[in-house]
């Protein structure tokens, strides 16, 4: 039954005329082609469109350098926080059982569930001048709205979910098996996790900060919110092309869009060197699972 049902699907799919398969083809492409790579294209045309000088006065202007360290910040400081905090919360989640799990589980998602400008409003609440905690900020003398802490602040919530959601199936996948052998022969907890758990899980790991960083990198909603949009100080690269474009200086607006496209691009790169590296792996596991039995089978 199953090999007549798989070739009867094969004989479908090789049945269908040749026209038929090219038309498929060719809407594909042509869909790829107008929403993504048009674009791309017209982004690089725009940016270059008044010469390559004033391309590079765009991108080195006093701002744009001040947007661009902001934005980094945001990365250099969430993707690692994120990453500490997504690796523990998915050990806990994907290893153990405990009160309150699918709370967290929740919690996790909330990024996802809620608007950016949302969240934004959100922190507006806990920490403006009438604020939650805006009587104690006072107290202290500390302004968190509208400065760069704000934005770093609204930046580590929204990538909260990327490497937590991305290795709790891997974790559970994985079980608890080997944590468990090394245990029993008397490795600690710290020997268990960096020596069986870390190297199992590396490439979602990897895969997840990248996801991460490319969300930090393009959060526009929560950023605009809670940054006051003060020149040279709070604004973020979207926020900084917002305000370009928004005074008509439209060849340095693209030209600054371009410098994130690239950005885009590097981090398109990691995630398929990503998914490569993952991809060998899991055939590399398969390969010596299948190769055990047969060298079990041979020494009896």
């Amino acid at each position: 039954m199953a090999l007549g049902w798989g070739k009867s699907t094969a004989g479908v799919g090789l049945s269908e005329p040749a026209w038929v398969r090219w038309s498929l083809v060719g809407v594909a492409i042509a869909f790829v082609s107008l929403v993504l790579l048009l674009p791309l294209v017209l982004i690089f045309a725009e940016a270059f469109s008044a010469g390559w000088s004033a391309y590079l006065r765009a991108i080195t202007h006093a701002e744009t350098q001040a947007a661009m360290r902001l934005s980094l910040l945001a990365v250099v400081v969430a993707v690692p926080v994120n990453t500490v905090c997504g690796v523990l919360a998915a050990w806990c989640i994907a290893k153990f059982e405990f009160r309150g799990k699918n709370v967290l589980i929740t919690l996790l998602d909330l990024p996802f569930a809620i608007s950016p400008v949302v969240v934004g409003l959100l922190f507006v609440l806990l920490v403006g001048v009438d604020g939650l905690f805006g009587p104690l900020l006072r107290v202290l003398d500390v302004a968190i709205l509208f400065t760069p802490a704000a934005v770093v602040l609204v930046i580590v919530f929204g990538t909260l979910p990327f490497v937590a959601r991305e290795l709790i199936p891997l974790m559970q996948a994985q079980g608890t098996s080997e944590e468990q052998a090394a245990l029993t022969l008397g490795a600690s907890g710290l020997q268990t996790f960096f020596l069986v758990t870390l190297p199992n899980i590396k490439w979602g790991l990897l895969y997840g900060v990248v996801l991460a960083q490319a969300r930090a990198l393009g959060e526009f909603g929560s950023v605009y919110v809670v940054s006051g949009r003060i020149r040279g100080e709070t604004n973020t690269i979207p926020l900084h092309i917002e305000v370009l474009y928004n005074e008509y200086m439209t060849a340095a607006a693209f030209s600054v869009a371009s410098v994130l496209t690239l950005f885009a691009f590097a981090t398109l790169g990691a995630k398929i060197f990503v998914e490569w590296r993952q991809r060998q792996a899991l055939e590399q596991a398969g390969a010596s699972a299948g190769k055990a039995p047969t060298r079990r089978t041979a020494e009896v």
